[in-house]
């Protein structure tokens, strides 16, 4: 077998692939990080994720991305706060289920530590000391994703409150959900929750004053540790194959 071939194979290893859960204050650059990502990923490894998962921010809570009809997010944000736990809780189980893992190269933005943030705060539901408090079903997650993903990587993506604020201003989102006046009570749950998490693999990113290519230059110096040997050989495959002219 020549050098080419056994590149091309690598770039299709079947091994541990990469597995990250963005979290962060709305406005923060979750979203547009993780679209980073996949682009850095695909010019290092020649692979994209399978699917970025963002879609556990009430109302937008379904498709890739979300297709959700006003009529349908207007029924959810009416909903009781038992229905919204409920949908919630369903779709985050939904998603970290024992198959999940079989897929190639996993993303998720928010997941349960957004739904942990937002539902008590804003939608009534999971508050502590009741039923799916959401700090208690945070570690019941958590436990089963680690059964499965010891190697997933909580990257906690941070921005100043002021940058925050400006962002609202400027790129205001469908059905925002934070106020501007609880942005710093907001990233401080954020914070809380990620310490609080039993991932143990974390990075944090701060957007704040940088482009898209400075967050991203900061995630790939950060991440660097948690790579894989899967992760790794393929970036050395795909260095050789651009080297090749293939």
């Amino acid at each position: 077998m020549d050098n080419l071939t056994r590149c091309k194979d690598i770039l299709f290893l079947e091994g541990i692939d990469m597995r990250l859960i963005l979290t962060g204050c709305e406005y923060s650059g979750t979203t547009t990080l993780s679209q980073s990502i996949d682009d850095w990923m695909h010019e290092n490894m020649g692979c994209r994720f399978s699917l970025i998962h963002d879609h556990w921010k009430i109302p937008h809570t379904s498709g890739h991305p979300d297709d959700t009809t006003e009529d349908e997010q207007n029924w959810l944000l009416n909903a009781t706060p038992k229905i919204m736990e409920m949908h919630q809780r369903h779709s985050i189980y939904y998603h970290i289920q024992p198959a999940t893992w079989e897929m190639p190269d996993w993303m998720a933005i928010g997941l349960h530590i957004d739904d942990s943030v937002y539902g008590p705060m804003y939608f009534g539901y999971g508050l502590p000391d009741t039923r799916h408090d959401r700090r208690i079903d945070m570690h019941r997650m958590e436990r089963s994703i680690l059964r499965f993903a010891q190697d997933l990587v909580l990257v906690n993506v941070t921005a100043s409150p002021n940058t925050i604020r400006e962002r609202m201003e400027t790129s205001p989102h469908p059905n925002q959900i934070v106020k501007k006046d609880e942005v710093e009570k907001v990233m401080s749950k954020f914070d809380e929750l990620v310490n609080w998490s039993l991932i143990p693999n974390k990075i944090t990113v701060d957007t704040t004053s940088k482009t898209k290519d400075e967050s991203l230059q900061e995630f790939t110096k950060l991440i660097r540790p948690f790579l894989s040997d899967t992760d790794r050989s393929r970036i050395l495959a795909q260095k050789a194959l651009i080297s090749s002219g293939n």
